[in-house]
Order: C-alpha cells, then structure tokens, then sequence
C-alpha cells in the first residue's frame, strides 16, 4: 500500500477531500527502522507523530527496578505520539519497533498550520483520542480491578472483535511482550494458558487461539 492510500484510508485522515488529503501527504515523511529500534525515548521534544505503515510499534514504559510495562501495540494504519502535537510537550513514553517498521511521520508545525486551515483535521484527532481514551481507560481497569486470567480472556475476546473472527486469533506479538501488556510474567501467563485449555475454553496452537467456549471465558 502506497503512502498515499495508507493515509487515506487511515482512521485519522479517512473521508478527508482530496484537496486537504493532498496537503497531509505532502507533510508526510517515510521512515525506516529495524527491528527493536528505538523511535523516541520518554522525555523527548513531542516534535511530531507517527502512523504505522508496515509493521508493529509497541509503547511502553520502565519502572526505577527496569521492568517493562507494555501500554500499547500498534500495527499498520495506528497513529501513535499524537498527543504531544497538540499540547507541546515531551513524549510520555517509549516507542520501539517489535519488527522491522516503516513508519511515516508528520512534523509538529507543520500539521498544526494544517490544521489552523482545515479543522477538520482536528475533529478526526479528537475523535481517535477519544477512543485511544477510553482504550487505556478499560486497560487501567483491567490491570488494577481484574486478576490476570480475566485481563487475558478479556484480551482474546478484544482480539475476536478487532480481527473479526468468531472462533479463534492470531496473536501479533510474544507471549513474553503479551505478559507485559497484561502486566503479569511469562511464567503466569504460561500457567494460565494451560489451566484455560485444561478447562476446555481455548486450545493453543502456537500463536494461533481458539476459543472454545465464549460465554465461560467471559465469565472470567
């Protein structure tokens, strides 16, 4: 997918006129990383925001002991480090690429003159924020309400919904970086994953789950 359309068809800039569409993409700047390359640190000048073309980005941040805690994951198509281009200040957290990435990138100043001239540029940010909003919030709830086996039956069921599919998924990262972002270790998850097939409500293929019984895992 050009850059063009991957723009176009993004959840930020889908249904713009192609006189505005035109005006983003001529901001827009591709680039390359590795994988586990970092993107930006915490703390570092918010001078512009990323839209994942090919690949997968995690943000995440570290505690004063090194642990690792996993906020998000985003794949083609996901802006990310948007926030600091409206409030002008540092990023508040990681971004490191979990495969070899290409991302485009679009500059602080100038997408906020694009702005000034099109405001419906920011009714479409608006509208994203507040879904990442209350993503994090349902996240927040699951890490400090919820043990870790119902924020891991809660997650395979948010995979259904996001892939859509009715009886199995596909898990995009590790099952070490999928502790993380349940904030548990892998040696928990494992535990967990194996009482769950035990109880016949998925079966484990690899990275491949299928969900056997969806009320149960729901009840979790």
């Amino acid at each position: 997918m050009g850059k063009r359309e991957l723009i176009g068809d993004s959840v930020l800039f889908g249904g713009l006129p192609e006189e505005q569409l035109d005006a983003v993409v001529k901001i827009a700047v591709e680039k390359k990383f590795g994988k586990g390359e970092t993107i930006f640190f915490e703390g570092d000048p918010g001078n512009g925001f990323y839209m994942v073309a090919e690949g997968k980005v995690k943000i995440f941040k570290m505690s004063f002991a090194g642990k690792e805690q996993i906020l998000h994951i985003f794949g083609p198509g996901e802006p990310f480090g948007e926030v600091p281009v409206f409030h002008g200040q540092p990023f508040p957290a990681n971004a490191e690429t979990l495969v070899k990435s290409t991302l485009i990138f679009f500059p602080r100043e100038k997408f906020i003159a694009l702005v000034n001239e099109n405001p419906s540029l920011a009714l479409s940010m608006l509208a994203v924020l507040s879904l990442r909003l209350r993503r994090f919030v349902d996240q927040i709830e699951n890490l400090s309400l919820k043990e870790v086996p119902a924020r891991l039956a809660g997650y395979l069921l948010y995979l259904l919904e996001e892939q859509g599919t009715q009886e199995s998924v596909e898990l995009e990262i590790s099952k070490g970086q999928l502790a993380s972002l349940l904030g548990t270790i892998p040696e928990t998850l494992s535990r967990i994953f194996a009482k769950m097939s035990d109880e016949g409500l998925i079966a484990v293929d690899g990275k491949k789950i299928r969900i056997l019984d969806r009320a149960a895992l729901a009840d979790k």
